[in-house]
């Protein structure tokens, strides 16, 4: 959700993208928080992985708790690409 081009739209109402040239030459992309309040509260959630990660994980907690049905083929999906995800860093690294 912090990085993924996919899920950009969900962020645009929150972020602005921003690109600096440097001395050097070389563009620079970084994002800016649009608004005040919870505007910018939910802004700084998307922007930080750490906090979109808590988050998430508190949701689908609670998902598991009071609608479990829903939440297991969801938790499933997560855990393969979570693995997946391990799968390329580590295969990444070894072949370096």
């Amino acid at each position: 959700m912090v990085y993924d081009k996919i899920t950009e739209f969900m962020r645009r109402p929150f972020h602005r993208i921003v690109e600096e040239t440097l001395p050097d030459g070389t563009k620079v992309d970084y994002i800016e928080i649009k608004g005040s309040g919870i505007r910018k509260w939910i802004g700084e959630l998307l922007s930080c992985h750490w906090c979109t990660g808590i988050w998430s994980a508190t949701f689908l907690y609670a998902m598991y708790q009071y609608y479990y049905e829903l939440a297991q083929p969801l938790i499933i999906i997560l855990a393969i690409a979570g693995l997946a995800a391990l799968l390329e860093t580590i295969v990444g690294k070894i072949l370096e």
